[in-house]
């Protein structure tokens, strides 16, 4: 069900609420900014629509853009009539306005306009909802061109094919979308809004942080790895630290368990100019540290002062 964060006087009365349940969504109303920049950071909601008349609704706005978790969730603003015409849009950095009162018709329109929207402009993956490769590919360029130093860090998931020959695709996707969220935990522990994380597809992820950070992101994120992995395999897979599988020509194989490889791209020295170059030479260092048993990070030297 697609979760709605209300915020403030949005909804008057139970009528909207039921009308939305109707229609397949699931209103969250909170009257306070604090409580919803709570929920904003532990369960991230699917839309926010919030009044413009709440206190410290700035702080709930930049919460809910710095959400590494569902970057393009769509905001929407309730105003009043006499509002519409002198707004700063570059202060709000909204998708869309709702004039009040809120009619609940109308209100359902607009719901569904901004997802609909979002479909057609956003391009995040279905299973982890997090950021696909038009905003990935941004993301790179816009480190790329910045001042500061990052660390762009490419993430694979190492033996995933044979895992699911072995576990089945709906385990398999368990597995992606555990990653997905070390991955958001760790960034949003460590860099918040200096951070980026998305899916690239299948078991390859990227993520962003300051390059002072890149050390203990890369650490934190193997060890939460290796900290749950073992949820995800059988006990005799463990025990023996490897199974057999047929690979694709029908021949027995021995495999070893799920890690997670990660090479490191740094910008500091402003080596790259387009953000292919990046993925060019991580594709190069993947081919390196996938060779490490278990799981491991290598940083580019090349890409160093």
């Amino acid at each position: 069900m697609i979760r709605l964060l209300f915020v403030g006087d949005v909804l008057v009365g139970k009528e909207p609420e039921v009308i939305l349940k109707t229609a397949g969504y699931q209103a969250l109303i909170f009257s306070s900014a604090h409580k919803a920049i709570s929920l904003m950071l532990e369960d991230p909601p699917d839309m926010l629509i919030v009044d413009k008349g709440l206190a410290d609704c700035f702080d709930l706005l930049s919460a809910a853009k710095a959400c590494l978790h569902k970057a393009n969730m769509p905001i929407l603003l309730v105003v009043g009539i006499d509002e519409v015409s002198c707004i700063d849009w570059q202060r709000y950095a909204v998708d869309d306005i709702i004039v009040k009162p809120v009619e609940p018709e109308i209100l359902l329109a607009r719901i569904r306009l901004a997802l609909a929207r979002m479909a057609r402009v956003f391009d995040n993956n279905p299973l982890t909802r997090l950021p696909g490769n038009t905003s990935i590919l941004k993301a790179i360029q816009r480190t790329i061109d910045a001042d500061e130093g990052y660390g762009v860090c490419y993430v694979d998931i190492d033996n995933f094919k044979p895992y699911n020959d072995r576990y089945g695709f709906a385990q398999g996707d368990d597995v992606i979308v555990m990653v997905a969220r070390i991955l958001v935990n760790v960034i949003e522990e460590l860099a918040r809004h200096h951070g980026f994380v998305g899916h690239v597809g299948g078991d390859d992820f990227l993520f962003i942080v300051p390059e002072e950070m890149i050390d203990a992101a890369c650490t934190r994120v193997l060890a939460h790895f290796e900290a749950v992995r073992n949820m995800f395999l059988r006990q005799e897979d463990i025990a023996a630290n490897c199974y057999v599988e047929k690979d694709r020509q029908g021949r027995e194989t021995t495999y070893a368990l799920l890690s997670l490889s990660i090479a490191v791209i740094p910008t500091g020295n402003h080596h790259f100019s387009h953000s292919a170059e990046v993925s060019n030479a991580a594709s190069q260092l993947k081919h390196y540290v996938k060779k490490k048993e278990g799981s491991n990070y290598m940083i580019d030297r090349r890409c160093t002062p």
